[in-house]
């Protein structure tokens, strides 16, 4: 289960990015999560994903 706050799910998807996947969309695939979803939440509160560092900034 996915953190509910934004800037707690923040931390640990940039901890999974930088572990144990190469992109966003190999770990979105993995986890059964929609893409379009961790964006706009993480969008809300500021975060944007750079898919060149593959992490949200």
């Amino acid at each position: 289960m996915l953190p509910q706050d934004p800037v707690i799910l923040f931390s640990y998807l940039n901890t999974k990015l930088r572990d144990e996947y190469s992109s966003l969309d190999r770990l979105c695939d993995d986890m059964d999560i929609s893409r379009k979803d961790l964006e706009d939440i993480l969008s809300q509160a500021g975060f944007t994903y750079d898919a060149v560092r593959n992490r949200f900034i």
